[in-house]
């Protein structure tokens, strides 16, 4: 896989990632199904996701060749832009009316 690709492939994986605790209603993606999903699920659930799509990035960037070593600029920077988007998930599940719930 060249660079490029495996760049749009983690991007990719972010942006479903971000948005999966929010359009699930299951517990951890695919725990039991509660009355009502706590805030804390979510939270939990979205520090789990961006953990597994930094190894999905480290795997893809140790493939091929050699990892760059990271200074916190970058960790705080990758969790900012995973919460960026996750947003309109956090639309759909907090902000958007809905109706019959």
């Amino acid at each position: 896989m060249d660079q490029g690709s495996a760049t749009w492939l983690v991007l990719l994986a972010a942006v479903v990632a971000a948005n999966a605790p929010y359009f699930s209603k299951r517990v951890l993606l695919v725990g039991p199904r509660p009355a009502h999903k706590s805030p804390w699920w979510r939270i939990l659930e979205l520090a789990l996701l961006a953990v597994a799509v930094l190894m999905l990035g480290f795997g893809l960037e140790s493939s091929i060749g050699q990892r760059q070593p990271q200074g916190w600029e970058f960790y705080a920077a990758s969790i900012c832009l995973f919460l960026v988007l996750g947003f309109p998930g956090f639309v759909w599940a907090y902000l958007r009316r809905h109706r019959g719930d």
